[in-house]
């Protein structure tokens, strides 16, 4: 064995290395835990104080939210409280500006904890719906305005001043799969920017001019965590949506699969379809009500009564389009009726080009 300084030196210069190789990692992981550690029990504690100001509200809790590891999805999915807070919002005072649930969900979303924000988002539908039906009532209604300009502000700063928009291709271009004979554009990208929602001004009050705006974001913003929403509250925007229509859209049921094979029988046995709650619906309006409608009927792993809710909802909708000859929302709820019902009839279609599956081989 040598007895070389040089040597000796070398190999503690390289087990140096080696330690300050393995402590370095070690030590980032640490950090990285501890701050995960110390998020998780930021949004604990704000989750726990949201639980706690409910529990004074509400004239019950189940038990185990309190010992959730995450209070605010399980009370997300808790049908039973869900129902309790439904019960309280479709009260004739519910909307006032003393209200305390109103004051909660304002609170409670102003946390911006991600899972409290999904919680107030949840009953979005019967807060904007009860709120439309019942401005032209004029009865105080302060509580709804406040949470639904949360809800904006909260989309307003997430935005930043820009407008969402998507590119959609530009059909005076030719297709890169045809042959053509006309002389190529400068464009060469062919697609044209379509805005899907302009940008947005901060707004501290709800006037009439505002309105149909306000809530618009406020669904969009529903919209956007959709795929996280129960089916119940789909529902609940559903059977809002067709309220808001005020027409009977039993005439159209064919165009989504119907019993009765007489559209003029349907109009005889309708009458003028007209029924109560009807309010005024601009296309800022209708836009992300047909957005969520169309997720309703075309997600995967459709819920049963989801899918008929909400095909009475667009149909009661095409009904009031075509009562108001309103061009853009006649395009658009009809189309998504048809889509429906393509949707429907092909997953009862027999594919002759599809493989049998069997157990039993032929040879």
């Amino acid at each position: 064995m040598s007895n070389d300084p040089s040597t000796s030196s070398t190999l503690e210069d390289d087990q140096d290395t080696i330690n300050s190789t393995t402590i370095t990692p070690s030590s980032t992981t640490t950090t990285s835990v501890s701050a995960s550690a110390s998020s998780h029990n930021s949004s604990l504690s704000k989750s726990q104080s949201a639980i706690q100001s409910l529990s004074t509200i509400l004239p019950s809790l189940p038990p185990s939210l309190f010992s959730s590891s995450n209070p605010a999805r399980s009370l997300l999915h808790d049908h039973h409280t869900a129902s309790h807070i439904s019960s309280l919002l479709r009260q004739p005072d519910s909307g006032a500006g003393h209200n305390n649930l109103c004051r909660w969900l304002y609170d409670t979303f102003q946390s911006s904890d991600p899972d409290l924000q999904l919680l107030v988002l949840r009953f979005l539908p019967l807060i904007a719906g009860i709120y439309i039906s019942r401005v032209a009532l004029r009865v105080p209604l302060a509580g709804f305005e406040a949470v639904l300009l949360a809800l904006y502000a909260h989309e307003t700063a997430t935005r930043s001043g820009h407008s969402i928009t998507v590119s959609v291709p530009d059909l005076s271009h030719p297709s890169l799969y045809h042959e053509s004979k006309a002389p190529a554009k400068n464009n060469s990208t062919g697609l044209n920017l379509a805005v899907i929602s302009p940008s947005l001004e901060p707004y501290g009050t709800v006037r009439s001019t505002r309105r149909a705006r306000i809530v618009g974001v406020a669904l969009e913003l529903y919209y956007s965590k959709i795929h996280e929403m129960p089916v119940l509250s789909k529902i609940e925007f559903c059977q809002f949506c067709k309220l808001w229509a005020g027409q009977d859209g039993e005439m159209y049921k064919d165009m989504t699969g119907s019993s009765c094979s007489n559209r003029n029988e349907c109009k005889e046995e309708d009458g003028n379809g007209e029924k109560e709650g009807r309010v005024p619906l601009p296309w800022e309006l209708m836009q992300p009500v047909l957005r969520i409608l169309g997720h309703c009927l075309l997600c995967p792993n459709q819920n049963k009564e989801l899918v008929d809710k909400g095909s009475e909802a667009c149909r009661s909708l095409y009904a009031r389009s075509m009562h108001d000859i309103n061009p853009n929302a006649i395009l658009a709820t009809g189309s998504l009726l048809r889509l429906t019902k393509q949707t429907l009839d092909s997953k009862d279609d027999f594919d002759p080009t599809e493989i049998p599956k069997s157990r039993v081989i032929s040879i």
